[in-house]
């Protein structure tokens, strides 16, 4: 038995050769486009979180307390909104003790309805020889983001 090679093998052969290697091709790019796929999958997720992030970012108050003086011996603790959103029912709460706000300044001014975007509160603060120098500031508020917001500060004289 002879083996006989014609032309018509020959082109059988190159074309099974080059199926063979459009088909190595195809699984290589296929393979390609999955990475890019995935990656765009998690630029994706990664821009969804951003805007997620946002969107409660603008609903969200920020509120800090400071002194500030006034003079050579005024003081006054500045209650402000840093955030962008409004605060609403705002409260103030002296943990370890008020010896600094008179009661009906912070009768008068506290709980605050609302306190806007880059607002402020003044309150007139007594300040003495004796008074220390840090103190603790509970902030209680509401905005669109969440119903309770506390927030611990420390301003200092």
């Amino acid at each position: 038995m002879s083996l006989t090679i014609d032309a018509g093998d020959i082109i059988a052969g190159l074309a099974f050769l080059l199926s063979g290697y459009a088909t190595w091709q195809t699984v290589s790019f296929n393979k390609k486009q999955k990475t890019l796929v995935e990656s765009q999958e998690k630029l994706n997720n990664l821009l969804l979180e951003k805007e997620n992030e946002d969107a409660v970012r603008e609903k969200r108050a920020d509120l800090g307390a400071s002194f500030i003086k006034l003079g050579s011996s005024k003081y006054r603790l500045k209650i402000w909104n840093k955030g962008s959103a409004t605060a609403r029912n705002v409260k103030i709460e002296f943990p370890e003790g008020n010896e600094l706000i008179v009661d009906s300044e912070l009768n008068d001014k506290f709980p605050m309805e609302s306190l806007e975007k880059h607002q402020s509160v003044e309150l007139m603060a007594s300040v003495h020889a004796q008074t220390k120098r840090k103190h603790v500031v509970r902030l209680i508020w509401e905005d669109d983001a969440q119903h309770h917001n506390e927030k611990l500060s420390y301003p200092t004289l």
